[in-house]
């Protein structure tokens, strides 16, 4: 199981901001190691070679001038030096500075040394045991901090979030269109003609654009010449027909046997026509419309009833976007099938309505289909072996019908064996 995003976008997005947080990790180490920490280092030291220094110059210094000193320290160098009797008790807070700045204390004061909180938290204090005489050392915090080093860090990373927001909003137009090119990829599957996309951008996406809208244009044409051709030739095809019909109510003393045949010859060849018809009539597009579902299934139920045994369980309201007329017609198919095959018993007819997508299934007990021929059945005029005759058979366009009608609107139509004998044929509708 992979852990990058389906989408484009997703993944672009996840790519740039794996790359970016790789540079900035190691732009920092190197500036934290090159500057960063050198500078602290460097700025810790000077610090405590003046706060020793002073030191120690206070307790060389006469009594009488130690005030002076002290008032000299606070002005030219934002010391405060004095002497106490006892320590401070409460620590300052680890720091980057702060542990330099104790290290090079204790390295050049020679003993132990931890910086103090006092009553001021602006302020650190240093207290330092020279001569026999505890002395405390302060200065003010803000006037040590790494502003520099650290505003540099904030304009890198500055940087690159802008550099990162950019490309992902690259990332975003580039996955919309291409987006936008999907859905209308989906129409022209559906039979529609898009609008055509505008054709700007990258070189790249606009002779991809232009390429498909050429060809939609070309599918739409080769769809409607073909619906055009197929219904033309099944309507021309009537008037020999009816021309043959009309001739052999004429013949005087032929063969009965003979006529009857030839006839029955016609009458199939007529319903072949009318599956062309109809198979024509099943490439023109509708628009999609919201349905219950339960409804319109109780209402195909009702009308097959008529005619044979459809048993229908009226369920809850189950709402979907659907093209009508192609959901009855597929149906009406599967609901056809059963009824032929289905070894004379009734048909069941079901609705399985889920979150997603909703399952419409028809149940027949009858010889059901091969594994190897379930796909087949759905090619046009492909007949199983036992229904090739003229009584049983259909003209092999009914599933090929509704697979057609099914693949237009982005339906799935399967073909399963069912628990105890016979034919599961679902249809799976997304909601």
């Amino acid at each position: 199981m992979t852990l990058l995003p389906r989408t484009l976008f997703g993944r672009t997005a996840a790519s740039l901001l794996a790359a970016f947080a790789a540079l900035q990790a190691m732009a920092l180490a190197v500036v934290w190691v090159t500057v960063i920490e050198p500078l602290a280092a460097r700025s810790a030291d000077e610090l405590a070679a003046r706060m020793v220094l002073a030191a120690q110059t206070w307790v060389e210094l006469p009594p009488a001038t130690r005030t002076d000193y002290e008032l000299e320290l606070s002005f030219r160098h934002q010391l405060e030096l004095g002497e106490v009797r006892a320590r401070l008790p409460e620590a300052e807070a680890p720091s980057l500075f702060g542990d330099r700045l104790e290290e090079a204390l204790a390295r050049r004061a020679r003993q132990p040394v931890e910086l103090r909180q006092g009553p001021d938290p602006a302020w650190t204090w240093v207290e330092l045991d020279v001569a026999g005489t505890l002395l405390r050392i302060g200065f003010l915090k803000e006037r040590y901090r790494l502003e520099a080093p650290l505003a540099a860090a904030a304009i890198l990373f500055a940087g690159a979030l802008l550099t990162t927001a950019v490309a992902l909003l690259m990332a975003r137009r580039t996955s919309r269109r291409l987006r936008r090119l999907a859905d209308s990829a989906r129409e022209v599957g559906q039979g529609r003609l898009p609008e055509p996309l505008p054709e700007t951008g990258a070189e790249e996406l606009m002779e991809l654009t232009r390429a498909f809208n050429r060809m939609a244009a070309e599918v739409q044409a080769l769809l409607e010449n073909r619906t055009t051709l197929l219904a033309g030739i099944s309507h021309d095809l009537r008037t020999p027909l009816t021309r043959m019909r009309l001739a052999l109510s004429l013949l005087q003393g032929a063969d009965e046997r003979l006529v009857r045949r030839l006839e029955g010859d016609l009458e199939e060849i007529n319903r072949l026509i009318d599956a062309m018809l109809a198979f024509a009539r099943s490439l023109r597009v509708e628009e999609a419309q919201p349905v219950d579902l339960a409804a319109l299934l109780g209402e195909i139920a009702g009308a097959a009833s008529r005619r044979e045994a459809v048993r229908w369980q009226p369920g809850p309201p189950c709402e979907a976007t659907v093209g009508v007329l192609a959901l009855r017609r597929i149906v009406g198919n599967l609901l056809e099938n059963a009824l032929r095959y289905g070894a004379g018993r009734p048909v069941e007819l079901e609705l399985h309505c889920a979150e997603r997508e909703a399952v419409i299934r028809v149940l027949d007990r009858g010889p059901g289909i091969p594994p190897e021929e379930r796909e087949a059945v759905f090619r046009p005029f492909y007949r199983l072996e036992q229904s090739r005759s003229k009584e049983g058979g259909g003209s092999g366009l009914g599933l090929a019908i509704a697979r057609q009608l099914a693949d237009a609107w982005g339906w799935r139509i399967e073909l399963n064996p069912r628990e105890g004998g016979g034919l599961a044929a679902s249809l799976i509708v997304p909601r």
